[in-house]
């Protein structure tokens, strides 16, 4: 007898599954974040966690009933039964799959343990004695120390910790395989690439393959450049020659202490808010705790019948105090995290399959929100608009201008340094019997064929994205994304003229972060952009000339001048928490303005200390 379903009985189911993903999820995140955060003990209740989330995402039964209910089911709770079968369908893993998953999350956490907490630092070329310091602080060192012999030293420095966990990157790589071949892919990467993004690996490589073959005359700049200036190719050079003097002349626009005020300010004036969502921030380096920047959301965008319950929101940089350039950096970090908040906090979707990093989500388009944040920083209608040094002179359109002369040959390589990963990866996936000596093979290729310096590198081992499941093989979402952020851009600046204290900017933005992950990345190019994703108004945006780029600056900052200026009180509809550690250091429950002042002066109290 076939049983019929009624719609109480579908309400029920759906929020049953709901209440149950939101809890495993929300358990894992907490544990997550602990665990990144320098704290080891957790690790063990984090992969516990993350093992059962994924046998939930994963667990056949789901698929057997929402099919036993869909034939009942019309309108709206059809739309809901088939967003889950989706979600299910997107994680259906066979059993002995599991065990492998389960075998790559340990190893994972074991790489992540090893890697945070291993010791960093550099040979003093004068003293021969080991100076710790760590990878952050020597990457940073090198772009802006005057002194070669030192900036080798980081560089080699650097390079000493690159093979740390080879070990085990290899054994991890096996085991990513083994499970891609258990779902029916030729490799990860290939898994990853059709899985995730709906491309095959050809598809995605040729489009990136396109702009490489359009953009590799910058390296021949680069080597005429180098007659002038010798040395610029070393590794340990050539951040330091090109932009090292700019990165000391900048310094005074972007000090640490004001990193809050900037990014609420900028978004503020974008009417870019956060879903009236509860927000905590670590942004300060500490040993142990994870060297890179990340978002994540412990509570979930969810419903309570026609209430939306708001939901929450980690993210972090890894900023060093009294360091020349972090303040850049950080700044950078937090305007590219913070857009990750914004697009996941602002979903207006009932089930919260939907409203996650994970499948359905794809990163590239995830990656889109956040990137298209970090260039609104780096614009210079904004640093000439908001920037100041502490005489309260603002950031110069000379200053701008100098950099682009002085970096514009760079302009073409924006995408290899994200090229580079993806080849890597690629051939590293692609590798039959892999050894020591194949990996550190190909990262030396790839860097040489991406990078073209004088000497080689093991750069690309040092890149946290490859040591983690989620991230792995999808390093492309950033090229991708980096694309369709240029194509967004151009379509607001064809439509309004300027995107710096535009409120329309936040309301369109807006209206395709609602949806959540109801769309493709293609698709939601098109509906925000109006047009089919395309490589066009990337390259002409990196092929432009030095003359050309100074040109439109200034055409759009002219346009911006009879703009108003944004001096109202930052509003970003959240409930803002600074914290370093278990540390709260300030909070937006008496005005966002009063927390920025709060959390610069505990900065200053850190940089006093550290020079005490």
């Amino acid at each position: 007898m076939t049983t019929v379903y009624k719609s109480r009985d579908i309400k029920n189911y759906l929020k049953k599954l709901n209440l149950e993903y939101s809890i495993l999820h929300k358990r894992y995140e907490e544990y997550f974040w602990k665990s990144y955060m320098g704290e080891p003990r957790y690790d063990e209740k984090m992969n516990t966690a993350m093992v059962k989330r994924d046998a939930f995402k994963s667990n056949p039964v789901h698929l057997k009933e929402i099919r036993k209910r869909l034939p009942d089911t019309t309108g709206e709770l059809k739309e809901k039964m088939t967003i889950w079968k989706k979600f299910f369908l997107l994680h259906k893993i066979p059993a002995e799959a599991l065990e492998i998953r389960k075998q790559i999350g340990v190893l994972e956490n074991e790489i992540a343990k090893k890697l945070n907490n291993r010791t960093e630092g550099y040979k003093n070329p004068k003293t021969k004695k080991f100076v710790e310091m760590s990878n952050i602080q020597m990457r940073t060192a090198m772009s802006v120390e005057s002194n070669e012999k030192l900036r080798k030293a980081y560089f080699k420095g650097i390079e000493s910790t690159a093979t740390f966990a080879l070990d085990e990157y290899i054994k991890l790589i096996g085991l990513r395989n083994d499970y891609a071949h258990t779902l029916g892919y030729d490799d990860f990467y290939d898994y990853k690439v059709q899985h995730e993004d709906a491309m095959t690996k050809d598809e995605l490589f040729n489009l990136f393959d396109e702009i490489y073959d359009q953009t590799k005359y910058a390296h021949k700049d680069i080597r005429k450049l180098e007659k002038k200036q010798k040395g610029l190719r070393a590794p340990w050079n050539f951040g330091y020659m090109m932009a090292g003097d700019l990165t000391k002349e900048e310094e005074p626009y972007f000090p640490l202490k004001r990193a809050l005020d900037y990014w609420g300010r900028a978004f503020h004036g974008m009417g870019v808010g956060l879903g009236n969502g509860n927000v905590q921030m670590d942004l300060i380096n500490r040993k142990g705790k994870y060297p890179n920047g990340f978002c994540h959301w412990p509570d979930l965008v969810s419903y309570k019948g026609p209430r939306r319950i708001a939901g929450s929101a980690n993210f972090t940089c890894n900023a060093i105090i009294d360091q020349t350039g972090s303040g850049n950096i950080a700044m950078n970090t937090l305007f590219h995290e913070g857009g990750h908040a914004a697009h996941f906090l602002n979903i207006e979707q009932s089930e919260v399959c939907l409203n996650h990093e994970s499948l359905p989500m794809t990163s590239a388009w995830a990656e889109t929100q956040s990137m298209f944040m970090d260039t609104t920083f780096k614009s210079p209608e904004w640093r000439t608009r908001y920037a100041k040094n502490d005489d309260g002179k603002l950031y110069p359109f000379s200053l701008y201008k100098k950099a682009v002369k002085k970096t514009g040959v760079l302009r073409p390589t924006y995408l290899m340094s994200i090229h580079a990963v993806m080849s890597f990866e690629r051939d590293v996936y692609e590798t039959k019997k892999l050894t020591k000596e194949k990996v550190l093979k190909l990262a030396k290729k790839n860097f040489k064929k991406f990078f073209d310096r004088s000497e080689d590198s093991l750069w690309l081992l040092n890149i946290p994205h490859i040591y983690s499941f989620d991230s792995s093989a999808g390093y492309h979402g950033y090229g991708l994304a980096k694309i369709a952020v240029m194509q967004w851009q151009a379509y607001f600046y064809t439509k309004y003229g300027h995107i710096i204290d535009n409120k329309n900017i936040g309301k369109e933005m807006k209206e395709v972060w609602k949806d959540a992950a109801k769309y493709t990345f293609a698709q939601f190019v098109k509906k925000a952009t109006g047009k089919k994703l395309s490589t066009e108004d990337y390259i002409a945006a990196v092929t432009k000339n030095d003359d050309e780029v100074i040109a439109t600056a200034t055409e759009r900052i002219d346009r911006l001048s009879e703009i108003k200026k944004n001096n109202q009180p930052v509003k970003l509809k959240a409930r803002i928490t600074m914290v370093h550690g278990h540390r709260k250091i300030a909070n937006n429950m008496v005005s966002f303005e009063d927390m920025t002042i709060r959390y610069a002066k505990w900065i200053n109290m850190q940089r006093k200390k550290q020079r005490d």
